[in-house]
This record gives structure tokens, sequence and C-alpha cells, in this order.
């Protein structure tokens, strides 16, 4: 498997990354990569950035609590008179 590039670039961390390029005048640096704690994956979201969790392993930590629907059950009575 030949590449088009005389040569690829290099792996993240392998160290033989080139250094940094210099952002032109007038834009904004970008934004350090925060990691989600409990699967690593990088975080997008203001939340996820703030809290350091992704939604899906919040939602495993954190689950939702049970609708109060779902705890309510069926009581059998009789009809009402007239109905």
């Amino acid at each position: 498997m030949e590449s088009a590039e005389p040569f690829p670039e290099p792996l993240p961390g392998s160290g033989t990354e080139p250094p940094p390029e210099e952002e032109p005048a007038g834009r904004t640096a970008r934004r350090k990569v925060v990691r989600c704690r409990l699967c690593g994956r990088p975080l997008t979201g203001t939340e996820s950035r703030r809290t350091g969790l992704g939604p899906s392993c919040d939602a495993k930590l954190h689950p939702a609590p049970p609708d109060i629907r779902t705890r309510r059950h069926e009581v059998e009575q009789d009809p009402l008179p007239g109905v």
C-alpha cells in the first residue's frame, strides 16, 4: 500500500510531530482538547467539557430517576352508579 504523499503525517503521540504552526493574526486560538474521564473520548459540548463526562458516560453514572407514572398501578373498582 503506497501513499500519495512522499512522507505521510506521523501518528499523534509518536514524538516526531512537526512544531505547531503559528496562528494567523485575527484567528482565535484552538480550545484545549478535553477528554471524558470514563472512556477517554474527546468532549465537544460545553456542559460535557465542564463536567468532564460525555453524555453516555454521564447517563451510566447518573441514571434518570424513575418516572412517577411507572409506579402507578390500576385499581379494580366497581363502576360508578348512573354511568
